[in-house]
């Protein structure tokens, strides 16, 4: 418990928090878990970089982005971490510059590798939340069973075109399903931004209310997206959202995961 009397933050830290302190539901003590907190954000791209920036200007204390691809031109529409001088670099560079401009106290472990197996399962259990920005199903089932494993909350997105969903995940807890649930086969072709584009501020929505999920579930701010499947449709600015329960046949969470 943070004794509003006695913060640990420093003068310049309420200060820049300050707006997000002074709401009633909100205070000291759940700033102070912000701080104390680290998120793994997989993928540095569209929805990596609204979700991590958000997350960095909100006080997260601690962000591991993983990404094992480079700045390239056609990545510069839509993925705001990045800048015409970071072409060709690390996207976790780049992104680790960036958000330390953002806030140079915030503390940032790059990880440029595609992470998987072991090494998979034990990033997600050393961190507090994982939010899944990555582009394909192969890494969202791996995120989701490490997740689970674990027992770490998991917060996903995703965006082509011009439609997005969002969904929150939190092992452990009754009532809560797990991706699998939702997507039960991994379909036969990925479906990316490459194939089929997608429409700049789409990610930048989905990617916001990734960051807007994560601090709920890391403050116990709100109620989270849990069990419920939000998708937009940006052509027509329409939300949809609709309630899925656990499949008791997944094979992950599942009686006979």
């Amino acid at each position: 418990m943070v004794d509003p009397l006695h913060p640990t933050m420093d003068d310049d830290q309420l200060l820049r928090y300050s707006r997000q302190i002074m709401l009633p539901a909100f205070g000291f003590e759940a700033q102070q878990k912000l701080l104390d907190s680290r998120v793994l954000v997989v993928g540095a791209g569209g929805l990596g970089s609204p979700a991590a920036l958000y997350l960095a200007a909100a006080g997260v204390g601690e962000l591991v982005i993983a990404d094992d691809d480079r700045v390239d031109l056609s990545n510069l529409q839509r993925q705001i971490l990045h800048g015409q001088a970071d072409l060709g670099r690390p996207k976790v560079a780049s992104a680790r510059d960036s958000l330390q401009r953002l806030d140079p106290d915030l503390r940032v472990r790059a990880l440029d590798q595609r992470l998987e197996g072991e090494a998979l399962h034990e990033t997600v259990a050393g961190v507090d939340l994982v939010v899944d920005a990555s582009d394909n199903f192969t890494t969202r089932f791996s995120l989701n069973a490490a997740c689970v494993a674990t027992g770490v909350p998991l917060v996903s997105g995703a965006a082509i075109r011009t439609e997005g969903q969002l969904s929150v995940f939190l092992p452990g807890v009754a009532g809560s399903p797990c991706y699998r649930c939702l997507y039960r086969e991994l379909p036969d072709e990925e479906v990316t931004c490459a194939e089929n584009g997608v429409l700049a501020p789409v990610v930048g929505i989905i990617g916001s209310l990734q960051a807007m999920e994560a601090i709920k579930v890391l403050t116990g701010f709100g109620e989270p997206l849990c069990g419920r499947l939000l998708i937009l449709d940006a052509a027509t600015l329409e939300w949809r959202s609709l309630r899925f329960r656990p499949d008791p046949a997944c094979p992950v969470c599942g009686a006979s995961g």
